[in-house]
């Protein structure tokens, strides 16, 4: 049921909105979601024919995290942009701006300690530096206007429809192969898309969320090796998991100029979220088993009718 569906209707514009995630939302949303695009060339005459006075803005639209991309290019994708449709929005006089960061702004790993309020921001890669002084950015625009902002710091997200590395991993899963990820014991946080579109949807309603920078992902973190027999069991493949040293994982990785596409297998990045559950009333509502399984089914579905 979209969340926006009772009481007086409420506008909302989302960027992004043919995304992963933002198909999520707009479905979150409702009938009330307009798509804002800014991945063409016309993007500022989009923003400026926008009707933005008292909408809710949702800005998803990024460029994420590529090798071999400049600091220039995510600079004007996951800055500017944003810079531009916040000012057009403090202008025109919209509701709030609800912008989707990364936790990637806090670091690319956690040593046993989650990342959470009050900790620093380390981005280690151009694309969370972009996040990062697009945060910055809003903060100045809020301050030096009436436009209402809320942030929200997304680990990995899953659900039907997920791409980049955990499309990688799940062909890596949907074979025979033996894979040596059995000693993998790392901790990472992820969220499912459907409660990663509700906390967003409540950034957007909720008076006191305004100002604020909260973390989103699910308190069940998951370990590779936990992972990929999740997957593997839902796609009807044996587990078939290799107990390997991961300091050996990471020095063949290095070997084979691969230490960015391994690490994440062998490190943990965990995240607290009390803070979110208890000021915005969010819950995660779609367990981590399930929501893993669902994804590995929808994969599979998808790649016999391709």
């Amino acid at each position: 049921m979209p969340v926006f569906s009772s009481g007086p209707a409420l506008d909302a514009i989302v960027s992004g909105a043919s995304g992963f995630v933002g198909r999520a939302l707009a479905s979150c949303i409702g009938a009330r979601c307009r798509a804002l695009r800014l991945g063409c060339e016309g993007w500022q005459e989009e923003i400026e024919g926008a009707a933005l006075r008292g909408a809710t803005v949702f800005h998803l639209a990024a460029r994420v995290h590529h090798a071999h991309e400049s600091d220039a290019e995510f600079e004007r994708d996951n800055v500017r942009k944003t810079v531009v449709l916040a000012e057009a929005a403090a202008a025109k006089g919209a509701r709030r701006f609800v912008f989707l960061s990364s936790v990637k702004v806090n670091g690319e790993e956690t040593h046993g300690q989650p990342f959470g309020p009050g900790d620093r921001e380390v981005p280690a890669d151009a694309y969370a530096r972009s996040k990062w002084a697009a945060e910055r950015a809003l903060h100045d625009i809020a301050r030096s206007s009436k436009l209402s902002i809320a942030i929200v710091r997304s680990p990995l997200v899953i659900g039907n429809g997920a791409g980049g590395n955990l499309h990688a991993l799940m062909k890596l899963a949907d074979t025979s192969w033996p894979l040596p990820f059995g000693a993998l014991d790392n901790r990472r946080t992820f969220v499912h898309v459907d409660d990663l579109a509700r906390l967003l949807c409540l950034c957007g309603t909720q008076p006191h969320a305004d100002g604020r920078v909260f973390f989103a992902g699910d308190p069940d973190s998951v370990s590779t090796a936990r992972l990929v027999r999740t997957l593997r069991r839902a796609l009807g493949r044996p587990p078939r998991l290799v107990p390997v040293d991961p300091r050996a994982l990471e020095a063949v990785a290095a070997l084979a100029g691969q230490s960015l596409r391994v690490r994440p297998l062998t490190r943990s990045l965990e995240i607290d979220v009390s803070q979110t559950e208890r000021e915005l009333g969010w819950q995660p509502g779609i367990p981590m088993e399930e929501g893993i399984a669902a994804m590995a089914r929808a994969y599979r579905a998808r790649d016999n009718t391709a």
